[in-house]
């Protein structure tokens, strides 16, 4: 089953391009590809006013790059927590459960999430 794959960047390096996938080295979280497409239909208004970046943070963006890599600066982590807090609301999942927490350990240090795609 594919997964999506979520993590903290302890330091955010400003030109450097975030395109290898490195899951272990961010201490990832999964989720399931069938839940993020879920996700992303229920949610797509919300998670599309989400600022974000692709691969690089000279490439801004907006919501997830479903197969490529997403970086989740700070200043847009409560907003993307919402829309998490709310999904599971409704799905009950233990794989939101741990995303919802890494999202926080993320806010509480000021630090930048990264997705890794499917």
């Amino acid at each position: 089953m594919a997964k999506h794959e979520f993590g903290i960047i302890d330091s955010i390096e400003k030109n450097r391009w975030y395109s290898e996938y490195e899951p272990v080295k961010y201490n990832c979280v999964s989720v399931s590809d069938d839940l993020i497409e879920e996700l992303i239909t229920k949610y797509i208004e919300e998670l599309m006013a989400i600022k974000t970046y692709f691969q690089v943070t000279t490439q801004p963006g907006t919501g997830l790059d479903y197969c490529g890599v997403t970086l989740i600066p700070p200043e847009s982590l409560k907003q993307f927590r919402g829309v998490i807090i709310k999904a599971n609301s409704h799905y009950q999942s233990q794989e939101l459960k741990l995303l919802i927490e890494n999202i926080s350990n993320a806010i509480n240090n000021n630090k930048y999430l990264i997705h890794f795609g499917i």
